[in-house]
């Protein structure tokens, strides 16, 4: 696969207008001020995010933080700020409180952007189904969502925007390897907890289904997931896996697909003898190499 069949297989492409972003409000803390803001995504979607910023600096590095699947469509950007859930995926708050701005989203179908607000696979399903019966693809408006994502930091005075970064965990891992590919503004990536062929998730028995975003038309003929990350050699990238983790049990094959298109930047794998999960210790790793590269 290429950049252009990638970008083909994508579908057409989102319309973005200007982001005529807004905060809605402001809370101070001793490290950090966070700041709930909106921004345009399309013609008539305004969409919610969790911005922090340190009190400390003037102009800081950026991190676009994503939030884990799970099937918990009720809870998404809140838990990745710190708000509510599981405090080990509080990964925006933590790396705020290291002195790097970052930005917490909702990808569409989930929290803020979930249209029935239940917790039911139906609600991504129906932001899957819809699309591919018109010749969309839902990778395609999770890239653009993102994309509107890195133009609202990029905007902000406090930003150094030659110097933002990605990570995710589960879901967002598998976005931070497909991310940069698109959005080239993407410095360093910290995928956590994903590495699945889809050829390999054919075999029901593997228990692995294939994630919604990636039901794209042709997909195989092309390429499968590590095409996805080749693509994204223009960036650093950490591939943090758990050894004991379904999802990410070809990440060896991966990896040495994808090695040696990485001439001129970082790709690391990192194995850790866990579960699906994302740990202090995998978290602290993370974060050293966000600071490494961005």
């Amino acid at each position: 696969m290429n950049k252009l069949q990638f970008l083909k297989l994508l579908g057409p492409k989102t319309i973005r207008p200007k982001l005529k972003s807004k905060t809605i409000k402001r809370i101070n803390s001793k490290k950090f001020t966070l700041e709930k803001v909106s921004y345009l995504v399309e013609k008539n979607e305004r969409v919610n995010s969790y911005f922090f910023l340190p009190n400390k600096g003037k102009k800081f590095p950026v991190v676009i933080c994503h939030h884990q699947h799970a099937s918990r469509y009720n809870i998404a950007k809140s838990e990745i700020a710190g708000l509510k859930g599981d405090k080990n995926l509080a990964y925006a708050k933590e790396i705020a409180e290291r002195g790097i701005a970052t930005l917490a989203i909702d990808a569409i179908g989930f929290e803020e952007r979930n249209k029935l607000n239940k917790n039911w696979w139906g609600v991504e399903y129906f932001e899957m189904a819809s699309r591919i019966i018109k010749g969309k693809t839902l990778l395609e408006k999770i890239l653009s969502d993102l994309s509107a994502a890195i133009d609202y930091v990029s905007l902000r005075s406090e930003i150094d925007k030659k110097r933002i970064g990605f990570i995710g965990h589960s879901y967002g891992g598998r976005i931070g390897c497909i991310l940069p590919a698109y959005d080239k503004r993407i410095k360093v990536s910290v995928a956590n907890c994903y590495a699945k062929q889809l050829e390999n998730s054919l075999d029901i028995k593997t228990k692995t289904r294939i994630p919604m975003e990636l039901v794209i038309p042709n997909i195989l003929r092309y390429g499968d997931f590590n095409d996805f990350l080749k693509l994204s050699n223009n960036c650093n990238i950490l591939l943090s896996i758990a050894k004991k983790d379904k999802w990410s049990q070809d990440a060896s094959e991966i990896y040495k697909k994808t090695k040696k298109f990485f001439k001129k930047k970082n790709l690391e794998l990192k194995k850790w003898p866990s579960y699906h999960s994302f740990t202090k210790k995998m978290r602290l790793y993370g974060y050293r190499y966000i600071e490494k590269f961005i």
